[in-house]
């Protein structure tokens, strides 16, 4: 019934509908309910170390044997810079002297690391169906080996020129992500986020660029969105917002109650709480600092003077230094299981297709 048959044939599912990895919210529980409905679970590794991975990866498989994705990031680590460090801390010293806690103290390690042989070594012995890439790929040696152990392997393009990029480079699919979508930006050609499109105008232009499906993502939360992505050229949908309101999400009830309170013009590109631009719905820091600034440590570094200062004010009941990743279709979003809304989703979205679907003579 689906339009286009590609990503559902590719990775082995029912409804081309992609559980976004989202690190730090989702776990192997959101995993198994989307997976289980029929869609493609997706698990973010970028915060965990190998033997939690492993962990993670064995809940997953005692429950479902159906098709997942393992996610992982595949930046660079930036070179120490002390000067920067201590200028980005300089900038946050008032809010330390607010809340009574020692801006010298040593700011924190902050665990998202890159692509690496340890998390390749898990990969070629649990064989994910779905490897997926997040800013780019990682070096070609490890990227031979994941498919060597015959993963499929998926990344995300902010721009049609990083999709070529992606396909040339051996990316079986693209994930087109518009400038709508929540949590960081996939970007790797370019850092100009001023710059980048909306998912409307991005993915045909994808489409046109690229021969391999193409998966939309970015301010989609409905059956509308859904069937709006396939009129563009999608073959598949890639949703996370709408994941963080299930009961299967990790975040705070912090981070839950901001969700349900956002409404579109409530979120903003920052690079305040990792270094890298991300969307997140607007609290203090964004608005005292300026969402975007030249003052963070590089990513992933500038969380760690943060998370201090983040544990002190959530202690108070506020998210001032939260970071409350959200994309623009927040308002959507509705309290859900995660198994009923990769269902609800897919029969909403076939529904509305099959209505518009031109009449044959």
């Amino acid at each position: 019934m689906w339009p286009d048959r590609r990503i559902i044939d590719l990775f082995g599912i029912e409804h081309p509908i992609i559980q976004a990895p989202m690190a730090g919210s989702n776990g192997s529980a959101m995993v198994i309910a989307a997976s289980q409905a029929g869609g493609l679970g997706s698990l973010p590794c970028a915060m965990l170390d190998a033997e939690k991975m492993r962990a993670e990866l064995g809940v997953i498989r005692q429950q479902t044997s159906n098709p997942i994705n393992v996610n992982f990031f595949c930046h660079t680590p930036p070179d120490p810079d002390p000067a920067r460090d201590a200028a980005w801390k300089a900038r946050l010293t008032e809010y330390y002297v607010e809340l009574g806690l020692d801006a010298n103290a040593s700011a924190p390690a902050v665990n998202r690391a890159p692509f690496d042989d340890a998390m390749c070594e898990i990969v070629e012995e649990t064989k994910p169906t779905v490897v997926s890439f997040h800013f780019g790929l990682p070096a070609e040696t490890l990227l031979e080996r994941v498919k060597a152990a015959g993963c499929i392997v998926i990344s995300s393009a902010t721009t049609a020129d990083e999709a070529r990029w992606l396909a040339d480079n051996g990316c079986d699919a693209i994930i087109a992500q518009g400038y709508e979508a929540g949590g960081h930006r996939g970007m790797f050609l370019t850092d100009n986020v001023a710059t980048q499109a909306g998912t409307m105008a991005l993915v045909p232009q994808v489409v046109d660029a690229v021969s391999v499906p193409v998966i939309a993502a970015g301010g989609i939360a409905d059956g509308r969105g859904i069937a709006a992505a396939f009129a563009l050229g999608a073959s598949g949908v890639q949703i996370g917002t709408a994941y963080l309101f299930t009961p299967e999400s990790l975040v705070s009830d912090l981070h839950r109650t901001a969700l349900q309170e956002t409404r579109d013009d409530q979120t903003a590109l920052t690079n305040l709480f990792s270094g890298r631009p991300a969307r997140g719905i607007m609290n203090r820091l964004m608005r005292e600092v300026g969402p975007m600034s030249d003052a963070p440590s590089a990513f992933p570094t500038a969380g760690g003077a943060l998370a201090p200062l983040k544990a002190a004010a959530e202690e108070k009941g506020a998210a001032d230094f939260t970071s409350l990743w959200s994309g623009q279709s927040a308002r959507l979003g509705h309290e859900i299981g995660a198994a009923d809304l990769t269902r609800q989703l897919a029969e909403d979205a076939l529904l509305r297709m099959t209505a518009i679907a031109p009449v044959k003579a």
